[in-house]
């Protein structure tokens, strides 16, 4: 696993501008029914990494103005709760990210929410590239911190390691300080156990 030191990792010169995957209507990446944009290329090279062909910047195919309007159409679903930026990591892509985002936003308002995954932890970003600064003030969940796996836990809701957080974005800045989202839900029973009632 890597650690960077702050504005260190530069998105404008490791970008290729290349998404791994698309998916829309599902319902893994974060609350509701989700599109998910997953981005090409990260350095956190965490131990255990389930993605990790998406590490390379080089993997996938480039961003283009279809897919954006395909994500703009697909979010206009009203059963469509948001976006989802995963990777990849989604702060070494500033550039991609912010188009989808700025259009979202443009076009929706805030009446569709948008989510990230991320291996940098809040107090990291707020010392980032203004670009990172700038995506980070248009999302309204993180999921931030490295995946760790000697932390790994199957029954954390949304993330696979205890170190990570899910943070409502939007009350943590006007707070100063980490406001974990309301809804948040771990498990705690790695299965449920079944009674079926004898018929009589």
């Amino acid at each position: 696993m890597r650690n960077p030191k702050p504005q260190e990792w530069d998105s404008q010169k490791l970008s290729k501008k290349k998404i791994a995957d698309y998916k829309a209507f599902n319902f893994v990446d974060g609350e509701g029914v989700r599109n998910s944009l997953y981005v090409s290329g990260c350095l956190f090279a965490c131990e255990g990494c389930f993605n990790q062909a998406v590490q390379n910047f080089n993997y996938g195919t480039p961003f283009t103005e279809e897919l954006l309007a395909q994500i703009l159409t697909d979010l206009d679903h009203d059963y469509v709760q948001g976006l989802t930026l995963l990777g990849g990591e989604p702060f070494l892509n500033t550039e991609v990210c912010l188009t989808v985002v700025k259009a979202i936003r443009e076009k929706f308002g805030h009446t569709k929410d948008i989510w990230s995954w991320t291996g940098f932890t809040y107090e990291e970003l707020l010392l980032e590239s203004p670009d990172k600064l700038e995506l980070l003030h248009e999302i309204d969940i993180l999921v931030d911190g490295r995946f760790e796996l000697s932390k790994k836990n199957l029954l954390l809701q949304f993330r696979g390691s205890s170190n990570q957080r899910i943070i409502d974005v939007q009350k943590t800045l006007a707070a100063q300080k980490v406001i974990i989202w309301d809804k948040l839900n771990d498990g705690d029973h790695a299965f449920e156990q079944i009674k079926k009632q004898a018929l009589i």
